[in-house]
């Protein structure tokens, strides 16, 4: 792919080699439909191939998100439907390892909401930087499915076991000074200073030894990849899920705006 043949990212290039992606769906806070989500799998190939580019920042267009989560039509389309599942379970297995193979630094600036594939980019960024009321959650678990984007695999290295187990099974959300302090993500802000925030540590990152910083990456980035077969039996499961009625349930009740009442919980 070119540049030009993404939709749904924007691209501007800054001083010292930094390249900014911003998720461009603002009038649906950034959600990601079917065509974006492909896009966050081609990205990181693409911006590994450039040799114009040093450091990566990603960001969500408009004020409110960095992104909503998933386009509640495209979600909605997955429940029972072994096809659709099969080519989303190939893409969102993509999504993280791609990022993964990024030899170049990722720094996430999350000027708001973050949920899902979004927030999957959010934090498998090598730096995170937050709005301190921004909100968060991995969601899988409010509409009946495993948590299987990357959270299996990641969260227990970022902010321990049991912390993990209680945000991923109840889906609470977590403010941005609460994601700090949790060390979910590395620094948070006023909303009004992250993107400035973000883009000063890029132009370090960009400045600096490019032989040092992406070879400490690839060593660092080794501790996620023994966990790939939690994140993929995590991916199988959330997949398997989407052919059951508590996904059908979960769906129902946020398109609704009430409380799920789960099959499996009676």
């Amino acid at each position: 792919m070119l540049y030009e043949d993404f939709q749904h990212l924007a691209f501007e290039r800054h001083p010292d080699g930094v390249l900014l992606a911003t998720l461009n769906r603002p009038e649906v806070m950034n959600a990601t439909n079917a065509r974006l989500h492909w896009e966050l799998t081609q990205l990181w190939p693409v911006v590994s191939a450039d040799d114009t580019v040093k450091v990566i920042v990603v960001t969500g267009a408009g004020e409110r998100a960095f992104s909503a989560g998933g386009d509640l039509e495209w979600v909605e389309s997955l429940v029972g439907d072994a096809e659709a599942i099969s080519s989303a379970m190939k893409e969102a297995s993509d999504l993280v390892y791609n990022i993964l193979a990024c030899d170049k630094p990722i720094v996430s600036a999350i000027n708001g909401v973050a949920v899902g594939a979004g927030l999957a980019v959010a934090l498998l960024a090598d730096i995170s930087i937050i709005a301190d009321e921004a909100k968060i959650t991995d969601g899988h678990a409010r509409i009946g499915v495993p948590a299987g984007d990357h959270a299996a695999m990641l969260w227990p290295l970022l902010c321990g076991m049991a912390k993990a187990k209680y945000y991923l099974m109840t889906a609470d959300f977590i403010d941005g000074k609460e994601a700090e302090r949790l060390g979910l993500v590395t620094f948070s802000f006023p909303r009004e200073q992250v993107f400035e925030r973000a883009m000063t540590i890029a132009s370090k990152l960009g400045r600096g030894s490019h032989t040092a910083i992406r070879g400490t990456k690839k060593s660092l980035n080794a501790w996620l990849r023994m966990a790939g077969p939690i994140f993929d039996n995590s991916l199988g499961l959330e997949m398997l899920a989407f052919l059951g009625a508590d996904a059908r349930e979960g769906i129902e009740a946020v398109r609704n705006k009430r409380a799920p009442n789960f099959p499996s919980a009676k």
